[in-house]
């Protein structure tokens, strides 16, 4: 079924039919499943079919977890030390969610080192905040008077 301005595909998956219109004046892809959900899309996005970000990893990401389809990749490759994406030897950062080279990465961690800081920055505030408030002033004092038949304590 064809229009001068839109071209509709059908396409059938889990008893849900989905009806993807583009539009050559918006450049845009409307989805709209029998329950009425749209989605919007550019259109250099040509498949509904979501895998992995990864040079020759064809793992199709529909039945994987929300994160992984989000981000685009299999759970293998968020987990690898070296992955070639565009190319080039990267890995997956866990605080931003996104490939990086292997050279903004310490050693085998799987954060790069600018998110690292920042999160050790914080830690360090917090840390440092709650260890200065607890000041001497703050504390109570427990001194211990031995007497041979009585044993006292006194707080001040």
């Amino acid at each position: 079924m064809e229009t001068a301005n839109n071209q509709l595909k059908y396409m059938e998956k889990n008893d849900d039919l989905l009806v993807i219109s583009t539009s050559e004046n918006t450049n845009k892809k409307i989805i709209t499943t029998n329950n009425n959900k749209k989605l919007l899309s550019n259109s250099s996005s040509s498949s509904l079919i979501r895998s992995c970000q990864a040079e020759k990893c064809n793992v199709d990401l529909s039945d994987a977890k929300q994160y992984h389809k989000r981000h685009k990749v299999c759970d293998y490759h968020a987990k690898s030390q070296v992955v070639v994406v565009a190319g080039l030897r990267q890995r997956f950062c866990q605080q931003c969610s996104r490939f990086h080279e292997l050279t903004e990465f310490d050693e085998s961690k799987r954060s790069c080192r600018r998110r690292l800081a920042g999160h050790n920055e914080r830690r360090r505030k917090s840390t440092s905040s709650s260890s200065s408030s607890s000041s001497s002033a703050d504390r109570i004092h427990i001194s211990i008077q031995e007497n041979p038949t009585h044993k006292n304590f006194h707080l001040r």
